[in-house]
């Protein structure tokens, strides 16, 4: 991914609501499944690492971009942005500029 197209998912990311929340019991298989058929369904998604949590968002974001086939756009704290494009042409609702 270029830094233009970075640029252009975080513009598109900052207007979204994180529809996840990670909390205490960190990422278990049931939450990174939900965050693959969210993917699927929005390709740019927004999730929010809660104060319980031990862990640090840096190395969330990375093991859920690993385990879901995404990719990382930007973590800011405790926000994590997470894009991947869909797999059927005729869904994919976000176009990259080259």
């Amino acid at each position: 991914m270029t830094s233009k197209q970075r640029a252009y998912l975080k513009g598109l990311a900052m207007n979204l609501d994180p529809i996840f929340q990670i909390g205490k019991s960190s990422l278990t298989p049931e939450v990174t499944q939900a965050v693959a058929e969210a993917l699927e369904a929005r390709e740019l998604i927004k999730i929010t690492v809660l104060k319980n949590c031990l862990d640090d968002g840096r190395s969330i974001a990375e093991v859920l971009a690993e385990r879901t086939h995404s990719q990382v756009v930007q973590v800011i704290g405790r926000k994590i942005v997470l894009y991947r494009p869909a797999k059927d042409e005729t869904k994919r609702k976000i176009a990259l500029p080259k």
